[in-house]
């Protein structure tokens, strides 16, 4: 069985055909990105517009790193997760790329392939390339602290639906150029819903991410300013000095 959809938004034109159904989008042919054993990332221009095509099959992983079969049948697959967050963000408010088309092939209730396709967010780099090339807005306090409350922000509103981004690195956050610079999250496959006390720890590990570069590319005031934006206090309390802590202590002795 095939569920494949389609944005009506770009159901016409080169985009609508390149897009109809599932088969068509695994024949396209386009610049590769990314690969690993069970996906890969192509983008390729239509009708003027850039569009990223992310295509899943079941991969050559190792059968007992796959549940020896079983999360083919019962296991959520990482593409219906993407889009299922991104498809959330967008209804919590969060700016996120435009989702264009998405669905998956199951035969016999088992997982087979899967695909997504967005569209380009144009004028865009992520945070992580700004700090490898020592970009110079990173020293620009006026564009950092325009940057650090939208991530901020982004963090707070997940976290208060009880959700995880589980991998909110620099690299999955894009920042649009000019002097008044738009985040979007992007890339969240591993995100999930949580209860305490396990939100509590998966909370601490976002934020230790976030926090993993900044400590090398920010001051001290501009990371303990994201973090009373995160929180939404002007001064911190007994509580938020232990949770940054936690955040401080996460990645001690595994980087």
């Amino acid at each position: 069985m095939i569920d494949w959809q389609v944005n009506p938004d770009y159901a016409t034109g080169e985009a609508g055909r390149a897009f109809a159904s599932l088969d068509a989008v695994f024949a396209l042919q386009g610049e590769r990105v990314t690969v690993d054993p069970e996906s890969e990332v192509i983008r390729l221009r239509l009708d003027g517009i850039l569009y990223y095509v992310k295509r899943y099959t079941i991969g050559r992983r190792k059968l007992a790193r796959r549940w020896f079969g079983l999360r083919d049948l019962f296991g959520p697959q990482r593409a219906v997760k993407e889009w299922r967050n991104l498809q959330r963000f967008h209804a919590w408010g969060l700016p996120t790329p435009t989702l264009v088309a998405w669905g998956q092939e199951r035969r016999a209730g088992r997982f087979v392939r899967a695909a997504l396709v967005t569209e380009e967010l144009r004028d865009t780099v992520d945070l992580a390339q700004l700090a490898k090339t020592a970009d110079a807005r990173l020293r620009d306090r006026s564009w950092i602290a325009a940057v650090s409350v939208q991530v901020a922000a982004c963090a707070r509103v997940m976290h208060a639906h009880g959700f995880a981004h589980n991998d909110l690195k620099w690299r999955n956050l894009l920042v649009t150029g000019g002097e008044s610079p738009q985040v979007y999250l992007i890339d969240c496959p591993n995100g999930a819903f949580w209860m305490q006390p396990f939100l509590e720890y998966r909370i601490v590990k976002d934020l230790a991410c976030l926090d993993k570069v900044a400590k090398y590319q920010l001051s001290r005031t501009q990371r303990l300013r994201f973090y009373l934006d995160y929180a939404g206090r002007t001064r911190l309390t007994a509580v938020d000095k232990r949770k940054i802590r936690k955040i401080l202590a996460f990645f001690v002795g595994r980087e």
